[in-house]
Formats: structure tokens, C-alpha cells, sequence
């Protein structure tokens, strides 16, 4: 009764705040009650907006929950203080809605793809998702698996716009804002995403890198100088100065596409380059990378010759698909130390017990 009644009070609340979001956000921005809908039809939530409906989802799915315990860049820190999978999602997330809001465009769109847009990481971060591309058939990249992920293993059946988000945020080596539309998203709320990726990793990167002793202020006077120049001397500086670059170039773009100026994303560049020169490929680092591949292809292949072994500790039964695919799910999956204490408890010896 009491469920009923509720039900019926809250009846109009996300048609008024389908009305706000009209009144009040900018003609270019991504409407809720204009999405392209869901992979399956559904009756909308009576509370929330169908965006902001997505958000929850993600925030409540297990693979959110596990990105806390997957690997940035350093694998199994001894501090307290180095980045997660999951502190990075929450940079991204924070650094996208700020602009999104700056320039009264979607912020629960923009929030919702940035907290879904890691969750097909693996463990051991790019290391792991390296070895995983080389062995698995037809390769693997991680915004295809962040997508299968809320699509098929947790199903949470999201909307149109944050699914593309998710599929196009990645860029790697490649460039930030391309003008390739198979590359960037449609929505300018999915764009932000896709830079502020770039905004949260360049800098926390480096400061862990300073943390853990890789890299000294010194160095990066040296190195990036003329970075430091443009950008600021610490991370906090240095994302303030990008979020704003971004808000008033795109401004002065009459919001046609998230833009940033020249001498900003040459400065980001550059930056990018110096962790791949005197971070990311330090000799301690690739030790740790040469074991997460060693124990990342020892499991995948020790479950292809012991199926039953698998499904057991899959808690699975064989499906439709192919064992590759059901493996390269399970492993992509695993946190570093689910990693480890399975690699553990089949390939190392276990103590005797004494009774």
C-alpha cells in the first residue's frame, strides 16, 4: 500500500526534471528525454532521469566495486596514497563535470560515462591488457570490454549515449580530440570524458611518479620545462589550467565540439611523451609488467586445458560462447590480488598442515 501510494506521489517528479534540464542547459547539450533509448525497451524510472538512472547502475554494478583494487600504474604500491583504477575513475569523473557544468551541458550524461568508462580494465592495468591482446583471438582493448561489460556480463541495459561514451573515450598513443567520427563520441558530454581521461592521467601519473622517488622535481624542470611553463608547477595548477582552456576555447567555438586551445594540447602532448620516456618504461616497472604478463598467461592458459577447473572457479556453467571469450571475461575481470592468490593456489606449493 505504502509502495503504492509513493509510487503515485512520484509520478511527475523526471518529467519536471526533463523540463528543467530544457530550460536550463545549453541547446547543445545531450537531453535525457532525447536519447536514442536502450539496448532493450523499458519503462523509465519515475525519480531519475534516464541518464542519471545509468549512473546508478554503474555505481552499483561488482565491476565498479573491483576497480579499487585494479592497478593504475604501479603494481601492488606499498602506500596508501598511489592511484587506483577506481581514484582514477573519480578524477575523470570530477575534472568531466566540472566542464560539463562550466558550460551547461549534461552532467549527469557526463558523470555516467566517466564512472563506466574502466570498467572492463584489466588487472595489472595496461600491462594486463597488453598481454590479453596479444593472446586472445582477435585482440583485446578495453573500452570493447568496459562495453560488453554493462552490456552483456552485468547487463545493466544503458542508454545509447553513455554506451558510445564508453566505447570512445580510449585513445592511448593516438590523438585526444580527432575529428574521425568512428573515433570521438557524438555527444559533447562524451568528448569531455574522453579528454578529461587524458587531464587525470597525465598529471596523477606524475605525481605518483614523484611519490614513489621515479622522477624529482628536478627532473621535470629539466625535461619539461617549457610544459611547466604553460601549464603550472603542480598538478592542481596544471588541470586548472587545462579545464579552463577547455571551457573558454570551446566557448569561443560556440560549443560545436569540445575544443582546447593549440598551445594547451601541445603542452599535454609533450607531457604524455615524458611518462612514456622517464616513467612508464623505467627498468622496475617493466619487472613488474614481465611478471603481470607471466601471470596473466599462465592462468588463461591453464584454464583452456582445465575447463572443468575453470567453470568451477568461475562459478559458471559452459555457455554459447566460445571458452577464449569466457576466460578473457573471467581474467579481465580479477583484481591484482584475486590475480595473484589464484595464481598462487594453482601454480605455487602449498604449505603441509600440521595437525
Amino acid at each position: 500500500m505504502l509502495q503504492q501510494k509513493n509510487r503515485s506521489l512520484a509520478m511527475h517528479i523526471r518529467e519536471q526534471l526533463e523540463a528543467i534540464e530544457k530550460k536550463t542547459l545549453a541547446p547543445q547539450a545531450a537531453l535525457s528525454c532525447n536519447s536514442r533509448g536502450r539496448l532493450m525497451a523499458e519503462d523509465e524510472c519515475d525519480l531519475r532521469l534516464a541518464f542519471q538512472h545509468d549512473r546508478d547502475r554503474i555505481i552499483h554494478s561488482k565491476a565498479f566495486r573491483r576497480l579499487k583494487h585494479k592497478t593504475q600504474v604501479f603494481l601492488a604500491p606499498s602506500g596508501d596514497h598511489y592511484r587506483t583504477r577506481l581514484t582514477h575513475t573519480l578524477e575523470v569523473s570530477q575534472i568531466a563535470r566540472t566542464i560539463a557544468r562550466s558550460l551547461f551541458l549534461n552532467e549527469d550524461l557526463t558523470e555516467a560515462i566517466s564512472l563506466g568508462h574502466d570498467l572492463g580494465h584489466t588487472p595489472f592495468g595496461h600491462a594486463g591488457e597488453e598481454v590479453l591482446n596479444k593472446i586472445m583471438p582477435g585482440g583485446f582493448r578495453h573500452p570493447e570490454q568496459s562495453l560488453r561489460v554493462v552490456d552483456e556480463l552485468e547487463k545493466l541495459n544503458l542508454t545509447h549515449e553513455v554506451r558510445e561514451g564508453i566505447l570512445k573515450h580510449s585513445k592511448r598513443e593516438g590523438e585526444i580530440l580527432p575529428n574521425d567520427p568512428e573515433l570521438i563520441p557524438g555527444t559533447l558530454e562524451g568528448q569531455i570524458v574522453r579528454i578529461a581521461d587524458t587531464i587525470a592521467y597525465i598529471n596523477h601519473d606524475l605525481d605518483d611518479a614523484l611519490r614513489a622517488g621515479l622522477v624529482t622535481h628536478e627532473d621535470i624542470m629539466d625535461g619539461a620545462r617549457d610544459i611547466i611553463g604553460i601549464l603550472g608547477t603542480t598538478s592542481s595548477q596544471r588541470i586548472d589550467t587545462m579545464v579552463r582552456d577547455i571551457i573558454t576555447t570551446t566557448q569561443k567555438n560556440n560549443l560545436e565540439k569540445i575544443s582546447v586551445s593549440r598551445e594547451a594540447i601541445e603542452a599535454a602532448r609533450k607531457l604524455r611523451r615524458f611518462l612514456n620516456d622517464r616513467v612508464y618504461y623505467l627498468p622496475g616497472l617493466l619487472q613488474d609488467f614481465t611478471r603481470a604478463s607471466k601471470i596473466i598467461t599462465e592462468l588463461f592458459d591453464y584454464y583452456l586445458q582445465h575447463s572443468d577447473r575453470f567453470f568451477q572457479e568461475a562459478g559458471k556453467s559452459p555457455g554459447t560462447e566460445d571458452l577464449h571469450t569466457q576466460v578473457c571475461d573471467f581474467i579481465a575481470g580479477m583484481t591484482d590480488r584475486y590475480a595473484f592468490s589464484t595464481y598462487e593456489k594453482i601454480f605455487l606449493p602449498q604449505p603441509w598442515l600440521i595437525l
